[in-house]
């Protein structure tokens, strides 16, 4: 017996450590630990943000916060732990992504929108003309951003005439640097300003008010997003063989997948229908509703979406605080 019971001590904690450990991996939020968020800025990042947000906090007793920041910053923050959730991480544009996805400290999950798309674009008007508003095409032969090298003139820059100006990304967005590297490799730095607008909405302006003066215009742009459902753009095609398919995941941190699967497993299942997606935002847009109002808007007007997200005790507790 006292063999037997020098053999049974550490096996019995043994299992306690085992139990402890299994008990941790399930209780991020009763543990009281918040789920931060990276505090995305702009439209469709913010709804998803403020959706998974209300979701956990409501649906599963989770307390949850959202730290500002650029992407970039925000995917450092992510590698590290110092947040868990990036709701809309765009896989394969960011080297930080990658180095940390290789290294695992991130993971890519679920696939909270199918059919992003992004690029160069001009408005129709450039290359057709518009009769109706009697504005004549300024670039004509202009279908790709290797053509632009002679259209310079035609979207100058009004602080460097000599110069035509490309509407970048803001500075921090991963795109800007994807963007830079584009205008050399394509050898227009040297024709086109590389202009950053301090923020995505100081970008829409842009686009928006030379478009209603019938003026030219280039800039990178992406879906999903109001404006592209808004105005009549095209897409400017890139050199044969690139191909820029848009992998949209909810990145989440190692630790957290690892701590919280339970939590994990939510995320991985939201998910919102393109064209569903984009008459919101412009919905934000259009009636200038903050993404935390929307998200309850959203909530409560389609459960027939949110409801596959969930299981039943959640998706009660969501409705109640609905």
């Amino acid at each position: 017996m006292k063999i037997y019971k020098t053999l049974l001590t550490p096996l019995l904690s043994l299992s306690v450590l085992v139990a402890a450990g299994t008990a941790q991996a399930a209780t991020w939020c009763e543990s009281g630990k918040p789920v931060k968020f990276a505090g995305l800025n702009w439209e469709s990042g913010m709804l998803f943000t403020d959706l998974m947000q209300f979701v956990l906090e409501k649906g599963y007793g989770c307390k949850t916060d959202s730290l500002p920041g650029n992407s970039i910053a925000m995917e450092n923050a992510l590698s590290s732990n110092d947040i868990q959730v990036f709701a809309e991480e765009w896989v394969g544009r960011s080297n930080v992504w990658v180095k940390a996805e290789k290294a695992g400290k991130v993971v890519g999950v679920g696939a909270p929108v199918v059919g992003a798309v992004e690029g160069w674009y001009v408005p129709r008007y450039v290359i057709e003309g518009d009769e109706s508003r009697k504005i004549k095409a300024s670039a004509p032969n202009l279908k790709s951003i290797a053509d632009l090298a002679q259209y310079a003139s035609v979207f100058k820059d009004q602080e460097e005439p000599t110069k035509g100006r490309f509407y970048n990304c803001p500075a921090g967005w991963t795109c800007e640097l994807d963007n830079s590297a584009m205008l050399k490799d394509y050898g227009l730095e040297n024709s086109y300003t590389n202009f950053r607008p301090g923020t995505g909405p100081a970008l829409d302006a842009a686009v928006l008010s030379s478009y209603r003066r019938g003026e030219p215009i280039l800039f990178y742009y992406w879906s999903p997003t109001p404006l592209l459902g808004s105005v009549d753009l095209v897409k400017l095609d890139e050199k044969p063989g690139v191909d820029k398919h848009v992998d949209i995941k909810v990145g989440v941190s190692k630790t957290f997948s690892e701590q919280a699967p339970e939590l994990v497993a939510v995320l991985e299942k939201v998910n919102l229908p393109i064209d569903l997606l984009n008459q919101n935002l412009a919905r934000m847009s259009k009636e200038r509703i903050d993404s935390a109002k929307l998200a309850k808007l959203f909530l409560k007007e389609h459960p027939e979406v949110w409801h596959a997200w969930v299981d039943e005790d959640a998706a009660k507790k969501i409705e109640a605080a609905l």
